[in-house]
């Protein structure tokens, strides 16, 4: 049953909406990019914040940018100079320190390891996030880090790599990662927005005026960050991992990627629904044979050369 306001959100999204769904498109767009509390409420969140916490507590903890719009990053570095370098981008609601476990597998697997805060989490600025502020904090950390030799998010982070790493966003340079992996990420963001404003109660036609506003936002048509045509295009080995039971991203939205070439692997995680999956050892285990293990880099002598070309 919906929640008392949830009710009333609806209510006047839809009263609003039948007189201007321009106004209410406007007012769609702030609640739909607001982010939550970075803080953790509940018992459950707070234990596992904590945690993750103690696990990154020897990271080295950066912030990128210029004052009022820093990101914030944990660096876990490597013994080895020439180790690989990987990105981890969270996803919504979340932050460093719930990916902390699939950070240290990482790091263990014998990467550098990068987790950085979206825009509005964690220990980053702001109250607010789309995904082109997303994909400019990914090329905020390439910039100073990259080229990275893979990359891999969660959730909306997910969603987000795929965009950045496709060059959706006009003016803002493509995240270079010569292996990707997704976990339990939305491939279609139409359905996202579809899914947003049926929660919501918009009208047909303030759900038409809020994807417009978005593409005016983000700077390209929503058909753009389709995950599919990206990963194809790219011809990256990509990784989807997704768990069936998932009940707050379709396990349809991985199935996308299934058969439409070689180079996409699938892992299916079931039972792990959609945060576990985070954590789960099979998984970690999984991601880091698939962006760090024998053979994993063909090319590395390309990403050596460009990294070797920059100064940190």
């Amino acid at each position: 049953m919906p929640s008392f306001a949830i009710k009333v959100t609806r209510f006047g999204f839809s009263a609003l909406g039948r007189v201007s769904p321009e106004l209410a498109s406007r007012a769609a767009l702030a609640l739909f990019c607001r982010t939550p509390p970075k803080r953790p409420r509940e018992a459950k969140a707070k234990a596992a914040f904590a945690e993750g916490a103690r696990t990154l507590a020897l990271a080295e903890k950066l912030r990128l940018g210029p004052a009022g719009a820093r990101v914030g990053v944990h660096r876990i570095g490597s013994p080895n100079c020439s180790a690989p370098r990987v990105l981890v981008v969270h996803g919504w609601g979340s932050r460093a320190e719930y990916l902390a476990d699939l950070a240290m597998g990482l790091r263990e697997a014998g990467a550098e390891v990068f987790v950085l805060d979206l825009p509005g989490h964690g220990r980053s600025y702001g109250r607010s996030l789309d995904m082109r502020l997303a994909g400019e904090a990914m090329a905020r950390v390439q910039e100073r880090f990259g080229p990275f030799d893979a990359a891999v998010g969660h959730s909306f982070g997910g969603a987000a790599l795929m965009a950045a790493a496709g060059g959706s966003f006009p003016g803002i340079p493509a995240i270079k990662a010569q292996r990707l992996a997704v976990i339990g990420a939305p491939s279609r963001i139409d359905d996202v927005f579809t899914g947003f404003a049926r929660m919501v109660g918009l009208t047909a036609a303030t759900g038409r005026a809020l994807i417009a506003r978005t593409e005016r936002r983000v700077g390209c048509p929503v058909e753009a960050l389709d995950g599919v045509p990206i990963a194809l295009r790219l011809g990256k080995p990509l990784l989807v991992v997704h768990a069936e039971d998932d009940k707050e991203v379709s396990a349809d939205q991985a199935r996308r990627y299934l058969g439409v070439a070689d180079h996409i692997r699938h892992h299916w995680a079931n039972g792990q629904g959609h945060r576990r999956i985070v954590s789960a050892p099979g998984v970690i285990a999984a991601v880091s044979d698939f962006l760090l293990g024998d053979g994993a880099f063909g090319e590395t002598g390309e990403t050596m050369r460009l990294r070797a070309a920059s100064s940190f």
